[in-house]
């Protein structure tokens, strides 16, 4: 794991992890907390990390909207409903990693001190082809994930 962490924002938080690091950390701790930012039109036609091996689930709360994109004004809310422990590791989640940085600020902010954005996301970067999921991520360290 990176620590401290900064952002174009300004905005600090626990640091970088990769997928197989915060699979490890998954699988290790139990208080530890998968946050998928995305929206629900990716969960729904892109697919969700799988974690019932580990026999957890992952948390889907979106950074943003769809379909206007629109900041999710109880984002908050909805991590603390969902990890009320603000001294568990929490595990941001997004396509490519960057709304998860914003994600792991904002909760940084309201007090969880182990936010951290996982590397690459669920995706990972376009390959020459424009096309994501063979480039680093979830999906591309063959993690278990699942569709539909």
């Amino acid at each position: 794991m990176t620590n401290g962490a900064q952002s174009g924002t300004g905005g600090t938080y626990a640091g970088d992890i990769t997928v197989q690091e915060t699979w490890e950390t998954l699988k290790k701790d139990p208080d530890a907390i998968l946050v998928d930012v995305r929206t629900n039109a990716e969960w729904a036609y892109v697919g969700l990390p799988d974690l019932s091996p580990l026999g957890k689930k992952v948390y889907p709360i979106s950074w943003v909207l769809f379909p206007d994109m629109s900041r999710n004004t109880n984002f908050i809310d909805d991590v603390a409903a969902s990890q009320p422990n603000r001294d568990a590791p929490i595990f941001f989640l997004c396509r490519s990693g960057v709304r998860s940085i914003a994600a792991a600020e904002a909760a940084t902010q309201a007090g969880y001190k182990n936010s951290y954005n996982v590397l690459d996301g669920f995706e990972g970067s376009p390959d020459q082809d424009g096309h994501r999921g063979r480039l680093g991520g979830w999906k591309a360290a063959d993690l278990n994930w699942k569709q539909g």
